[in-house]
């Protein structure tokens, strides 16, 4: 699709990445529908990239069903064709160290929330000439990193979820699509993950350049993109035969053993919570 033919909600809007790509798309002609949970925040990017209706906002916290469902309502009402998934959580550390309500935040924001908002605007965009839909993955979601099991998890779900919708619509004016960036210079990435990048190797991407591959996205309509190298060469190969690259994160996981666990500070007092 045109980005002039666009109108995008876009969630996670005031993050890293959502800023840079609510301008990157704004400056290609396309009108957005700012999304997240801080109103202040919000009302002065949207002011800053253009008038309404062409910018706009709208305030919510997919966490909370109920809120979901009345952004839905808003971006219908505002005459939405595409949708991008680009709000998530981060969740790095050994699976130990995640407790159940931690689990359950990242599976909510990562997975449920994009598929029930999806659900909720597919008979407004069914009835467009033209409409899109992009989930914001990573390349987490198809190649598991040591650290990364529950973050893994969202993403490859997310990624199933795209794909199989994909093939659900086919023939449907809806085109749903998935982008996998790799890791990107944000705030979404703490201390314990930028150590872990370091001693690693891990290359890192600005937030500008996964914004242009979301414009890229919209425009050419491709199923699926992921983004650098050599994790594109990774994910390849790890669609064809996962078990070859097992021994290639020898390294990632001796990183991992070595970044503190911020549970060994609790005190006695304190008792630790047991995964369930």
């Amino acid at each position: 699709m045109k980005p002039l033919h666009a109108r995008v909600l876009l969630t996670g809007a005031s993050g890293g990445i959502g800023r840079e790509a609510a301008a990157a798309l704004v400056g290609a002609g396309a009108g957005v529908l700012l999304a997240g949970r801080h109103p202040a925040r919000l009302s002065a990017q949207a002011r800053a990239l253009g008038p309404e209706p062409r910018v706009t906002w709208a305030t919510a916290d997919l966490a909370d069903p109920a809120q979901v469902e009345r952004l839905a309502a808003e971006a219908a009402a505002w005459g939405c064709n595409v949708v991008i998934h680009n709000a998530g959580t981060p969740a790095f550390g050994a699976l130990a160290r995640h407790d159940a309500e931690s689990m359950l935040r990242v599976l909510q924001a990562n997975l449920l929330a994009p598929m029930l908002l999806t659900r909720l605007l597919l008979p407004h965009l069914a009835r467009q000439a033209r409409a899109q839909v992009i989930c914001v993955g990573s390349a987490l979601g198809r190649i598991g990193l040591p650290g990364y099991s529950l973050y893994s998890a969202s993403k490859f779900g997310l990624r199933g979820f795209a794909e199989a919708l994909r093939r659900e619509l086919a023939g449907t004016p809806v085109r749903v699509q998935y982008l996998g960036p790799r890791t990107t210079r944000t705030d979404f990435n703490d201390g314990q993950v930028q150590a872990y990048n370091r001693a690693t190797g891990a290359a890192v991407d600005e937030p500008a350049a996964v914004a242009a591959a979301m414009v890229r996205l919209l425009e050419d309509e491709a199923a699926e993109r992921f983004l650098g190298f050599p994790e594109r060469l990774a994910v390849r190969i790890n669609g064809l035969a996962p078990t070859w690259l097992d021994g290639s994160f020898r390294r990632h996981r001796r990183s991992l053993e070595l970044v503190p666990d911020p549970t060994s500070a609790r005190t006695p007092e304190t008792p630790e919570r047991i995964p369930t």
